[in-house]
């Protein structure tokens, strides 16, 4: 039975390194996102709900693996030996991950500035259109009184 539980463990971290280099494609897709003058808003959010669903399955791959590694680490510690190979290869599953958490980390900070430039350089657009509708509306308003005579100044008797 708990060489199963090692199979799993194994498999786990093999899934997860398999869901990290996905999230590693997404957050490069992101950049080239940000990066696109002409890029969809709808884009960036569907990028960003297909990442969260992926941290999702790493939180549950993860709380699986802390439940079952109780049930295993007994049988591992004891019988080192005869489960070399499989250390070995979580080993460098680990060692994988933990290179690809650094790389993501790295893009999440790099896509977080690139989302600030993009938000900015929004902002300040709804601001000069803002400023043009404005000016629209007092060009509009001052129009309408130009074309306006009031009443007062006109003689009836002439």
């Amino acid at each position: 039975m708990e060489e199963n539980y090692i199979i799993i463990l194994r498999e786990s971290l093999e899934k997860k390194v398999r869901i990290l280099k996905d999230i590693v494609r997404r957050n490069e897709e992101q950049k080239d996102i940000l990066e696109d003058k002409n890029a969809p808003a709808d884009e960036f959010e569907k990028n960003v709900e297909e990442k969260n669903q992926l941290v999702e399955q790493i939180v549950a791959l993860d709380d699986g693996f802390d439940s079952l590694y109780q049930r295993a680490s007994k049988e591992l510690e004891s019988n080192r030996e005869k489960y070399a190979s499989e250390i070995k290869l979580m080993q460098d599953n680990i060692r994988k991950i933990t290179d690809l958490s650094t790389k993501i980390q790295m893009q999440e900070k790099e896509n977080y500035n690139l989302a600030k430039l993009k938000f900015a350089g929004i902002k300040q657009q709804v601001k000069k259109v803002r400023k043009s509708q404005q000016a629209v509306n007092t060009y509009y308003k001052n129009m309408s009184r130009a074309n306006y005579y009031d009443p007062q100044f006109f003689d009836k008797n002439h």
